[in-house]
C-alpha cells in the first residue's frame, strides 16, 4: 500500500489549494457584503470573475470521473471538464470546504454535481443538450426534490409524489422540501423523484423526471432556515407541485428506474460532501489553534493549559483517521466501482461530520462568546455540517448498513458456544 501521492494527484491539490487562498479567501469580505446588500435571494457577482479564473487555470468541473468508467454514457458527448478520479477529486474537495463557496468557483457545487453526473450517466442526448451543457458551463443551476415533509424520507419507498402518464406528458403533483439550490434565481432545472407506479414491486414503483422550476404549477412556498441562517442565495426550499406537465421525454432511464439512478448519484454526493467536511474541519482546527496560541488566560496562553493540549491533539487523530477512510472509499470506487464501496461510503458517511461537529464546537469553546457570533465562520460551518448527519440518508441508515454488511461477513454459528 503505498500512501505518497501521484504526481498528478500532487498537482491538482496544490493548484486547488493555492487558487484559494490567492483568489477565493481574500473574496471573502466582498462577497458576504454583496449578499448582505438588500435582497440576499440574489446571484452574487462577485463570484463571475472567480469562476472565469477557475475555468482558464484548467480547475473546472472536477469531480466528474473518467467516461469510461461510467455506465449508460454517451461517449460522443464531451464532458467539459478535467474528470478526475473520486481519489484525486477527493483531495480537491478536502480543499473547497474550507472556503463555504469555494465550491462554487469551480463549478463542483451540490447538488449540480450529482445532478450533473446524473443526466451524464443516464440522459439522453437530447437531455444533456438542453441541461447539462449549461451546467458544465456554470450558465445555471439546480435542484434535487427528493425528500417530502409529510414522510419519514429516509426510507425513499415511502415518497408519496406521484408521477402520472397522460398522453405524450407526465403530470406532477406533491410537495417537496429541504430542495437545496432552489433559491437561487439561476436555478432552471430540478431532478424529482416519484412514484409512477404504485402497484409495481417495492423498489420500483420510483421515477426520475426532469422538471423545469419555470414550469405551470411549481410554487416555492418557503425557505427552510438551518439553526436560523438562511444559506441564501442558494436555499433549502419547500416546494409545492400542483399538476405540473412536463414531456414524457423528460423522464430519466425509464419508468420504475428511480432507485437505480438515486444509488449512482448518491454514492459519489455522499463521498463529495464528506470531502469537503474534511476540509472545514481542517480549518477549524486551524481557528482554533489560533486563538488559543493569541489569548491569555490566568497567567497563560490559553494553549498552554492542559486540556487544550488534549483538544487539539484528539482533533489531528480524528482528522487524519477519516481522511485515510475517505481516501480509502474513494480509491475503492475508482477500482471497483461505487456499488463495491458501499460500506466504506456509509463509513466516512458516519464518522466524517460527527468527527468535524466536536472540533468545530472546541474551537467555539476556544473562542467563547465571539465563537458562536457571526465574528467568525464557526456557528454557520457547525450549523451546515450537522444537517449532513440527515443529508443523503441519516445515520441510522447508515449504520445499518454496515451492521448488516458485519452480519454477512460472520453468519455462521459458533459450535462451540451453547
Amino acid at each position: 500500500m503505498d500512501f505518497d501521492l501521484t504526481e498528478r494527484q500532487a498537482h491538482f491539490r496544490d493548484r486547488v489549494r493555492d487558487f484559494i487562498e490567492t483568489h477565493v479567501r481574500p473574496a471573502v469580505p466582498g462577497l458576504a457584503a454583496e449578499l448582505n446588500s438588500g435582497d440576499r435571494w440574489h446571484h452574487l457577482e462577485g463570484l463571475e470573475p472567480l469562476k472565469q479564473q477557475a475555468k482558464a487555470a484548467g480547475l473546472w468541473n472536477l469531480f466528474m470521473p473518467p467516461g469510461g468508467a461510467l455506465s449508460h454514457v454517451d461517449e460522443s458527448f464531451q464532458f467539459e471538464g478535467e474528470q478526475l478520479t473520486n481519489l484525486e477529486y477527493a483531495l480537491c474537495a478536502e480543499e473547497m470546504g474550507r472556503v463555504g463557496f469555494a465550491s462554487e468557483v469551480f463549478n463542483c457545487s451540490a447538488p449540480d454535481t450529482g445532478n450533473m453526473e446524473v443526466l451524464h450517466r443516464y440522459g439522453t442526448r437530447a437531455q444533456k443538450d438542453q441541461w447539462l451543457t449549461p451546467l458544465m458551463r456554470g450558465e445555471i443551476r439546480s435542484a434535487f426534490l427528493m425528500t417530502e415533509p409529510g414522510v419519514a424520507s429516509s426510507d425513499a419507498t415511502n415518497i408519496r409524489c406521484e408521477i402520472a402518464r397522460d398522453g405524450g406528458d407526465y403530470v406532477i403533483n406533491g410537495k417537496k422540501w429541504w430542495s437545496s439550490g432552489a433559491g437561487d434565481p439561476r436555478c432552471k432545472v430540478a431532478i424529482l423523484m416519484g412514484k409512477t407506479d404504485t402497484e409495481a414491486r417495492k423498489h420500483q414503483q420510483q421515477s426520475m423526471i426532469l422538471v423545469p422550476m419555470d414550469a405551470a404549477g411549481i410554487t416555492v412556498e418557503r425557505y427552510l432556515s438551518v439553526y436560523g441562517f438562511d444559506d441564501a442565495p442558494h436555499g433549502h426550499m419547500e416546494i409545492r407541485l400542483e399538476n405540473v406537465r412536463v414531456p414524457a421525454d423528460n423522464l430519466l432511464l425509464g419508468e420504475g428506474r428511480g432507485f437505480e439512478i438515486a444509488q449512482g448519484r448518491l454514492g459519489p454526493g455522499r463521498i463529495h460532501h464528506c470531502m469537503r467536511t474534511i476540509g472545514a474541519a481542517e480549518e477549524a482546527l486551524k481557528l482554533m489553534v489560533q486563538r488559543l496560541n493569541s489569548r491569555v488566560a490566568f497567567g497563560k496562553r490559553i494553549g498552554e493549559h492542559s486540556i487544550w493540549e488534549q483538544r487539539v491533539a484528539e482533533a489531528r487523530i480524528e482528522i487524519d483517521c477519516s481522511r485515510l477512510l475517505c481516501l480509502k472509499a474513494a480509491d475503492l470506487m475508482d477500482k471497483a466501482g461505487n456499488k463495491a464501496a458501499k460500506a466504506e461510503i456509509a463509513m466516512i458517511k458516519v464518522k466524517a461530520p460527527r468527527m468535524a461537529l466536536q472540533i468545530i464546537d472546541d474551537a467555539v469553546q476556544a473562542y467563547g462568546g465571539a465563537g458562536v457570533s457571526q465574528d467568525t465562520p464557526l456557528a454557520h460551518m457547525w450549523a451546515g455540517i450537522r444537517t449532513l448527519r440527515l443529508a443523503d440518508g441519516p445515520d441510522e441508515v447508515h449504520n445499518r448498513s454496515i451492521a448488516q454488511i458485519e452480519y454477512g461477513k460472520h453468519a455462521s454459528i459458533d459450535p462451540q458456544v451453547p
